[in-house]
């Protein structure tokens, strides 16, 4: 069966997919399987396998693993059967966004610049790491792996993005300012890295280190959610920004599908469903489009 598997993983990555959970959890499964001496995918071992997984999600996951690998391998050998996909019935939910207001974003920014003496880098480069996150709703994979080149006149050029689709980010001007300051004072480290954020000693940003961070400047800025809200997280300054976004939104029907087009791109989403669950995430978009509606039941324009 690893045969099989090493097939399916070299023909999905090269459709672009990376796959690094699935191998994990097809190998692992393989291996299950070995021990009982089965060659093919059995729906009732795939089941069992499945089981063995902490949660309800992570059942479900292994199990829908294990699916789409039958499905692609009994193209060429029927003799593997296809375990029922729903069968722990899991339906994934997304977490609700906290969405950062104006003054809550300048505490954040300001906790920043507060970390070390004016004259060190790590303040400013979390201060700026923020502010871009907030005006372009960069993921921040993405932001800690801008390199210098990547800057340009016309935007930033977003290569190693989630899904492998480079994309163009336009900046605005104050943006492009702020952004061009921070190069400007970092030039002055003789750092050996061309990435764009980098600590005191001139090395590129972790996600772990600036996880860490984050959490620190929540508590410095003071922001911890009521009951009724979801934490903060670094995530959703990009959430902030898709929400924003989508308030500035033109009225009309035509403007609003290819407003959520053009910010489905700019965000690098891979399917528009995922720009369009800010609507329902977000009670603010809620209510105008319940506004909207009752108004265009009651006769007004819509």
């Amino acid at each position: 069966m690893m045969d099989a598997i090493n097939h399916y993983l070299t023909v999905r990555r090269v459709c672009g997919f990376v796959l690094s959970n699935d191998e994990v959890l097809l190998r692992s499964y393989a291996t299950f399987a070995a021990r009982r001496h089965e060659k093919h995918v059995n729906a009732s071992t795939a089941i069992e396998w499945a089981g063995l997984g902490p949660s309800i999600a992570q059942r479900d996951t292994r199990l829908r693993t294990v699916c789409r690998f039958s499905r692609f391998i009994r193209l060429d050998d029927n003799a593997h059967q296809l375990p029922p996909a729903r069968h722990f019935s899991h339906h994934k939910k997304r977490r609700l966004p906290y969405i950062y207001s104006d003054t809550e974003l300048a505490q954040l920014i300001q906790a920043a610049l507060e970390l070390d003496t004016r004259d060190a880098l790590r303040p400013r480069t979390y201060a700026t790491l923020i502010a871009l996150l907030a005006v372009t709703g960069l993921r921040i994979s993405e932001a800690i792996n801008l390199r210098l080149s990547e800057v340009t006149t016309e935007g930033l050029v977003i290569s190693k993005t989630k899904f492998h689709k480079s994309r163009l980010v336009p900046l605005h001007e104050s943006a492009a300012l702020g952004l061009d300051r921070y190069l400007r004072f970092r030039s002055r480290w003789n750092a050996c890295d061309d990435h764009v954020f980098i600590d005191d000693g001139g090395k590129e940003l972790s996600y772990g280190v600036v996880y860490r961070m984050f959490q620190k400047l929540l508590n410095a800025a003071q922001l911890s959610s009521p009951s009724e809200r979801p934490r903060p997280r670094l995530h959703d300054l990009r959430h902030r920004f898709a929400v924003r976004a989508l308030q500035a939104s033109p009225q009309n029907c035509a403007s609003v599908s290819q407003h959520m087009l053009a910010l489905s791109t700019y965000l690098g989403h891979v399917n528009i469903d995922a720009t369009y669950w800010y609507l329902e995430a977000t009670p603010e978009l809620l209510r105008d489009i319940c506004s909207t509606c009752e108004t265009f039941y009651a006769g007004g324009a819509s």
